[in-house]
């Protein structure tokens, strides 16, 4: 009896929290009441986009892994026309790559879009571990072999003097900037060929290059074929729909990562979704989550350069606000793991399911928020990377670094961003 009464009164007890909850859920916004929040460890020092900060911009981290003594591990980064940055695991610069020039006075600058890494690339030297770069201004890919001990610093250019253009025909086309954008890395496990999957800015095209290393210690590379992306959507209702755009401008692919298992290229069309493609390129894409504003039609103003939305059709995703952004996997053992994406539109990263067999199912999401008065969280993030593996004592459950589209730097005048540490084990908490 005393039992059952016990029993009632937590049922009781349970109703009357539920009950608060879901009345609770109901005054938020959609999401809000189940997503959860992580804090940073450390942060880098802002990067400032203007002259007196080397028009350096942050943008897309890379984690390479130092299997001898992982408690010296790197993070390596783009700061766009700043060129790269490479930190240790307390977020301290320990080198900066300043991007190329253009050939000419009037020739666009390199611009350092994106990086990822390869690990146990056959030089001529032997086996290296390099970071592969998308120089947007230059159109073409920059190669980093990776050496933690090397006076003055770890990173030494091995790019081919004769590597070509990505997309472009010429400068003038150079010029343009409808160039090599976003970026993702693959080794194919039954040839030990690698690669680098490169996006066009303002296009839908994606190209597959081959890593090429030369006899004198550089890498090269070679296209071997593309894929063009959907511009234009047929909707249930019978109707046709294409992103809101500045006038000759396609819904173009940054935010990219392939799953090493496998083969699997995610790939996110900024305005559109997450795309699931065969990394070499052949098979059918197929889009396996949409934004918010899938399928509203939008009126560009030239005056403003903003588009204005009209009616919601109703079409569109639950989870991701445009723009979706940086993509990146946890890859636990046995094919489990997950998706991270950034969801920029509403400061937000969305996890799916690492296997393809489980649909990529959603599985959870966190936003990551202020951990003190003086270590702020991250908005409009652009770029991710995440490691599972252990990093020394300071991140023994692995990292999550993502970029800070609105760093709060001490000043508080000028605009800022920066890339936020994160521990991977209150990440994977927080999805669980």
């Amino acid at each position: 009896m005393t039992t059952r009464l016990s029993a009632r009164v937590s049922a009781l007890a349970l109703c009357t929290a539920l009950c608060t909850a879901l009345s609770t859920a109901l005054a938020l916004p959609a999401q809000a009441a189940s997503i959860s929040s992580v804090r940073p460890k450390a942060e880098t020092a802002p990067l400032y986009d203007d002259e007196a900060g080397g028009d350096a911009n942050a943008d897309d981290p890379a984690i390479w892994r130092n299997a001898a003594d992982p408690g010296r591990s790197l993070v390596v980064a783009t700061a766009k026309q700043g060129g790269l940055r490479v930190y240790d695991l307390d977020a301290r610069q320990v080198q900066s790559i300043p991007a190329p020039t253009g050939p000419g006075a009037d020739d666009a600058p390199g611009r350092f879009n994106n990086v990822d890494l390869v690990q146990g690339l056959r030089l001529a030297r032997g086996p290296a571990d390099v970071a592969v770069v998308s120089d947007r201004g230059n159109d073409r890919l920059r190669i980093y072999r990776i050496d933690r001990d090397r006076p003055g610093g770890p990173l030494t250019d091995v790019t081919d003097p004769g590597a070509r253009p990505v997309f472009s025909a010429d400068q003038a086309e150079i010029n343009e900037q409808k160039t090599a954008y976003g970026l993702a890395t693959w080794t194919d496990r039954g040839t030990g060929r690698s690669y680098a999957l490169v996006s066009r800015r303002n296009r839908t095209r994606i190209a597959l290059l081959e890593l090429l290393p030369t006899p004198a210690g550089t890498v090269d590379y070679r296209q071997v074929r593309t894929i063009d992306l959907p511009s234009s959507f047929r909707l249930p209702n019978g109707s046709t729909w294409a992103p809101c755009a500045e006038p000759g401008e396609l819904p173009q692919v940054e935010g990219m990562v392939v799953d090493p298992a496998d083969g699997t290229l995610y790939a996110g069309q900024e305005d559109v979704g997450i795309w699931r493609i065969d990394a070499g390129l052949t098979g059918t894409p197929k889009l396996i989550d949409k934004v918010r504003g899938y399928g509203v039609p939008g009126t560009y103003d030239p005056r403003t350069e903003e588009c204005t939305p009209g009616t919601d059709p109703g079409f569109g995703g639950k989870r991701l606000t445009a723009d979706v952004e940086g993509l990146t996997l946890v890859t636990e053992p046995g094919g489990d793991g997950y998706l991270l994406a950034s969801s920029q539109g509403d400061d937000t990263f969305v996890a799916y399911d690492r296997e393809r067999r489980e649909h990529n199912e959603f599985e959870g999401a966190f936003r990551v928020t202020a951990a003190s008065a003086t270590l702020d969280g991250s908005e409009v993030c652009d770029g991710a990377a995440a490691l599972d593996a252990p990093l020394g004592s300071r991140y023994p459950h692995g990292l999550l670094v993502v970029q800070d589209g609105k760093e709060t730097p001490g000043d508080g005048e000028r605009e800022a961003t920066g890339f936020k540490f994160v521990d991977l084990g209150e990440v994977l908490g927080a999805i669980d």
